[in-house]
């Protein structure tokens, strides 16, 4: 038998350390968090991304009493691949607010979020970076791949 350790490299800044565009995605996104109709969980996640052609999208969560919802992340990813098929991701941010308020810490996408964002990457020249914000931090991940190590990716 062999062991195998499988880790992540996780950027971690404060909001004032990061660079005008991430701020710009962050602050978007905690903009989106507004847009989110969360009747059921409360949790309102709002995502905002930036495309190679320099086209900005948002998305925030929504739920339906059937618990078919879609979750804030594909929303925006799916809106920009529906306006712009073909041009890749650069840049995703998520954050999540509960009681009117951005989550203290940071939050990563579900596993069916990160699969659907992987397909998006897998067809990119480059990774997409991923910022997950919270209150006060944001962390920097350098491509979505890094949050699903053991992904499905042979398709």
């Amino acid at each position: 038998m062999t062991e195998k350790n499988i880790t992540t490299k996780v950027q971690v800044f404060a909001y004032t350390e990061l660079n005008e565009e991430d701020k710009k995605l962050v602050d978007m996104a905690k903009q989106a968090t507004q847009a989110s109709y969360a009747p059921y969980s409360h949790y309102h996640v709002g995502a905002a991304l930036l495309l190679d052609n320099g086209q900005y999208f948002i998305g925030a969560n929504q739920e339906n009493a059937a618990f078919a919802g879609i979750c804030g992340e594909r929303s925006a990813i799916y809106a920009a691949g529906a306006q712009y098929p073909g041009v890749p991701v650069r840049k995703l941010a998520i954050t999540a607010a509960q009681d009117g308020e951005i989550v203290a810490e940071p939050v990563a996408p579900c596993g069916v979020c990160r699969q659907a964002i992987l397909e998006f990457e897998k067809n990119a020249p480059h990774p997409i970076e991923i910022l997950l914000a919270g209150r006060e931090q944001v962390y920097r991940l350098e491509s979505i791949a890094s949050t699903l190590p053991l992904c499905f990716k042979d398709f």
